[in-house]
């Protein structure tokens, strides 16, 4: 039976401090030798194993701690805020992630014998559970694949298919089940989410996201809050300000012309929510973003990218 001591040794042999987009479709390694400050991203359905140290995540008002030998599944695009808060230069913050595909899930879930109910209520997007050997022992097998890279095309399906059998048949099943199933109550705020981050410019019309998800407007206002800690409108803020950063940097733009162009109609009012969420005002949090990027490129790209 494969153990984190494992994991880490081959994680350590092929990360770097930083994020490492691996040769293994949807696989990436995190390590860091020093604790963070918090760093708003965006996850995407993800499972993430923690091989050393500990992090902390903040979805709305809800905390979620983890450390080695635990994982944590995403199941749906959430804005969130996480610190690593253990890590040392000879004990490094080492952790694996795979992005979650509905459709092995889905393909998965016919060999089942569980009942597909598409009518349960949502669970949390964000949830954290102790590793079961089970789990950990494919994806050893899957990490280790960098070590013979001739040999990912093949074995690297079958690992990841292993290891979504088994969370399937785990802890977090039902939440795995969710995800796999295009009709359930997860699936359709997913739908909901979707809109308002390729509209998240445009007015928020509830009754529009309600009809999207295919639900009444109160059934669509709990259910959303259940999956994301937040309102609809608290999360439409949170992608707003996001996208506003990255295009204070990218695009050196002035914070009134960036707020209108991720929908604001009040430049005061963008500043005041912006320095709520990030810490400073545009024009100084956008500056210290881009001497971040003048020292360290792929530190900033990090910052400032959905996280997996």
């Amino acid at each position: 039976m494969a153990t984190l001591q494992d994991l880490a040794a081959v994680m350590g042999r092929h990360s770097s401090d930083g994020r490492v987009e691996t040769p293994i479709p949807g696989v990436s390694l995190v390590s860091s030798v020093s604790e963070t400050l918090p760093n708003r991203v965006i996850y995407e359905p993800f499972l993430c194993v923690i091989a050393q140290g500990a992090k902390e995540v903040t979805l709305g008002d809800r905390v979620f701690a983890y450390e080695a030998g635990r994982y944590v599944v995403a199941s749906i695009d959430l804005p969130v805020c996480g610190r690593i808060t253990e890590a040392r230069r000879d004990r490094p913050f080492l952790s694996f992630s795979l992005r979650l595909d509905p459709a092995v899930l889905a393909e998965l879930l016919l060999s089942l014998p569980e009942r597909r109910d598409t009518e349960a209520p949502p669970l949390a997007g964000l949830s954290v559970a102790t590793l079961p050997g089970d789990v950990l022992d494919p994806v050893v097998r899957l990490v280790s694949l960098l070590d013979t890279p001739g040999d990912i095309p093949v074995l690297a399906p079958l690992f990841e298919r292993e290891i979504l059998y088994r969370l399937l048949k785990g802890e977090k099943g039902a939440m795995l089940r969710q995800i796999a199933l295009s009709d359930s109550r997860l699936s359709q705020i997913g739908r909901a989410i979707a809109a308002i981050r390729n509209g998240y410019s445009e007015a928020l019309r509830i009754e529009a996201l309600a009809d999207i998800a295919g639900m009444s407007t109160a059934s669509f206002h709990r259910h959303f809050k259940t999956v994301t800690a937040m309102t609809p409108l608290q999360y439409q803020k949170q992608i707003r300000l996001q996208e506003a950063r990255r295009l204070l940097v990218s695009q050196r733009g002035d914070a009134a012309h960036v707020a209108f162009t991720v929908g604001y109609e009040s430049p005061s009012q963008f500043s005041r929510e912006y320095a709520r969420l990030f810490g400073a005002p545009p024009g100084r949090d956008a500056a210290a973003l881009r001497d971040l990027g003048d020292r360290d490129p792929r530190r900033l790209a990090e910052m400032l990218q959905a996280d997996a």
